[in-house]
């Protein structure tokens, strides 16, 4: 099965150094795109109409870059269309390899004879599949419940399989599984970032596909707020997605970005002024702007990337930007709430002396 979490990991960790070390040579192009094409958005004209799909000849994608990204190109699922994950404690690339010659970091905890790294893997699986149940039916769960349920036997080894998949939950799926009460461990299951879409209705029923928007996001971020149609393919391709293949939970990935994301807000996709062949480009979308706090994205990016935000500073104050401006706009929101209700309680004090 894939290692979907680790390719995608590694995506984010390429863009991240990539972008950082061009944007530090020149950082004028964090903030604009292409003289031809400007960033700011306009979301009426590209909600209207669907745009065309991109088409992108084959011997410009997979390039260096998507070389140096890209793992295997299996995107294999299985019948529950659960992906296998692949921990942190196996980062390098040799970590399949030595998972038959001995022990990976997590599989010592506890004791180390009583379960092989394929084991783990398949209890993560299991859990996966049990989160993505919870979540679909919006129901809580416990420790207990997944102790008794799903891995039986498994205490010693608990905290492994659960920070796993997890991980799993966030990266593939853009769900959190958080604990919402301590003392008995009981854990909700709730949409990354605070976003308010999943994907789920769609005609790809049930499987969230919110970590494959965030991804995309997250691209256009750390390309300077608006990133061409090559190096989002890139990606996609990077992730073992291919333009027009059906993908049993993403569905045709071509749709997803330049219909069902650009429907839905999250997206805006331009074709570049005087651009021969068309050329497209991709922002964020209105809703993306009114949901997602870039501070909280670049800390998810930074926390796959196993860093701190403070690690990339043209984002971080960027970042911070974006705080600023919105903290500007809650005070203004409030001022105009308290204005409009003095005054209609003075106009009602007047109305009443008469």
């Amino acid at each position: 099965m894939p290692r979907a979490p680790k390719r995608r990991r590694r995506v984010l960790k390429q863009d991240l150094h990539t972008q950082t070390e061009a944007q530090c040579k020149d950082s004028s192009s964090s903030s604009t795109c292409s003289s031809s094409f400007p960033c700011s958005s306009s979301s009426s004209t590209s909600s209207s109409s669907n745009p065309p799909l991109p088409s992108i000849p084959e011997e410009e994608l997979g390039g260096d870059s998507t070389q140096s990204i890209a793992l295997s190109p299996q995107e294999a699922c299985s019948s529950s269309a659960v992906m296998t994950c692949t921990p942190r404690s196996q980062s390098n690339e040799g970590a399949s390899s030595q998972n038959d010659e001995g022990p990976s970091t997590s599989q010592i905890v506890g004791d180390p004879e009583a379960f092989p790294r394929h084991e783990i893997d398949a209890k993560v699986s299991d859990l996966v599949e049990f989160f993505l149940h919870k979540y679909q039916t919006n129901t809580p769960t416990s420790k207990e419940e997944i102790l008794m349920c799903v891995i039986p036997n498994c205490q010693d080894h608990f905290q492994v399989i659960f920070d796993e998949a997890s991980e799993c939950m966030k990266l593939v799926f853009g769900i959190d599984v958080r604990e919402v009460d301590p003392t008995v461990h009981s854990y909700a299951l709730a949409i990354s970032l605070g976003l308010t879409y999943d994907g789920m209705l769609s005609d790809v029923q049930g499987m969230p596909k919110t970590g494959l928007l965030i991804l995309i996001l997250s691209v256009i971020y750390m390309n300077g707020n608006c990133a061409p149609e090559e190096e989002i393919w890139n990606v996609m391709i990077g992730m073992g997605l291919s333009f027009g293949e059906w993908h049993c939970i993403y569905g045709e990935p071509g749709k997803l970005l330049t219909e069902d994301w650009v429907q839905e807000g999250y997206l805006e996709c331009h074709q570049v002024p005087n651009s021969d062949p068309p050329r497209f480009q991709f922002l964020w979308g209105p809703r993306a702007h009114a949901e997602i706090r870039k501070m909280n994205l670049l800390k998810f990016l930074a926390e796959i990337n196993e860093s701190d935000p403070r690690a990339f500073p043209i984002w971080y104050e960027e970042a911070l930007r974006d705080e600023q401006e919105r903290d500007r706009a809650r005070i203004a929101a409030t001022d105009a709430f308290a204005m409009a209700s003095s005054s209609s309680s003075a106009s009602s004090n007047i109305a009443y002396h008469k």
